[in-house]
């Protein structure tokens, strides 16, 4: 017989030593027991895809997935075509660039021809005056000019008619 004091506190909590793991095993076995128990329970219930249903998720999956695929494809012949458009309109922008630059290369090359030409023009004219300036005043007056319109009076019939 096991014989307890009272007065040990630790007598009522300590259990022999060979019970401990008896006793963990039954726990432990107990607990495997109702896993097993409830995952058949939950099987049973819920049931497993019968293999029409599965066949019927797999066709809707490859459905979806074809149509994901298909917008995608849209999508990427959309992008490529914008692309497309957006390199062409680069083409057209960088031609008409390529434009204006020779358009203003030939701008600025008769630019550069007219200064030159007005630089000419101006050596001849500052010529001219420093010919002038540097030309003796003229001493004589000038000829005397009858005007066009007077004649001598024998040669106008009028005048010589009166005369007589």
């Amino acid at each position: 017989m096991i014989h307890l004091d009272s007065h040990d506190p630790d007598a009522g909590a300590r259990m022999p030593s060979g019970s401990q793991p008896i006793a963990l095993a039954t726990i432990l076995l107990l607990l495997i027991v109702i896993a097993i128990g409830s995952t058949a329970l939950w099987r049973a219930t819920k049931g497993s895809l019968p293999e029409v249903d599965r066949v019927a998720l797999a066709r809707l999956l490859h459905s979806r997935s074809a149509q994901a695929f298909d917008q995608l494809a849209d999508r990427t012949r959309g992008l490529e075509t914008s692309q497309q458009e957006a390199i062409d309109q680069l083409q057209v922008v960088q031609d008409e660039l390529q434009t204006v630059k020779r358009l203003l290369a030939s701008e600025e090359a008769d630019k550069k021809r007219l200064a030159d030409q007005v630089a000419v023009l101006t050596e001849a004219v500052d010529g001219l005056r420093q010919s002038f300036a540097s030309a003796p005043p003229d001493a004589s007056p000038p000829p005397e000019t009858r005007p066009a319109n007077t004649r001598p009076h024998a040669l106008n019939p009028i005048h010589s008619r009166g005369a007589r």
